[in-house]
């Protein structure tokens, strides 16, 4: 029943309470034991346990820089041919707005008038030229050779 308490360090103090102060090895020590080399099963299974963490390493850069970088490629790819689509539609629509403005012109309305319906102004006298036919030949038929029957002989 009698609880010893322990001493009451000082204020400022540096060393813990009941620590006793390593010893350094006397020169009549035993050395060290030497490491035992590890057995063939231990080796075995370290052996596997770095291919795998190798494998796993290997198969977190794959997702880490190949899938990012095969996705970006591919966006690149996307964009480069949106863009020449997007150039020939930008070619196509300054065709068809050149050709628009010669369309609204008189010369051309009268043009396409008569060359597609074929109208004439009033007055105007229309000619069509149709084609002829081409001649008929008939083939030549070179003489043939007499046969059996117009021969004369019979069997």
């Amino acid at each position: 029943m009698g609880n010893v308490a322990e001493p009451r360090r000082r204020r400022g103090s540096a060393a813990p309470p009941n620590r006793t102060r390593r010893r350094t090895p006397s020169s009549t020590a035993k050395p060290a034991p030497t490491r035992r080399r590890a057995s063939q099963r231990v080796r075995r299974r370290r052996t596997l346990l770095t291919a795998t963490l190798l494998s796993l390493a290997l198969v977190g850069l794959l997702f880490v820089f190949v899938y990012p970088t095969r996705t970006y490629l591919q966006q690149h790819n996307h964009i480069s041919a949106a863009q020449h689509h997007l150039a020939q539609l930008h070619r196509d629509t300054a065709r068809l707005e050149s050709q628009s403005r010669q369309l609204q012109t008189a010369a051309a309305v009268e043009r396409i008038a008569r060359e597609q319906y074929g109208l004439v102004k009033p007055g105007e006298t229309p000619y069509v030229i149709v084609p002829t036919a081409p001649p008929v030949t008939t083939p030549t038929t070179a003489a043939t050779p007499p046969t059996a029957k117009a021969a004369g002989t019979h069997p």
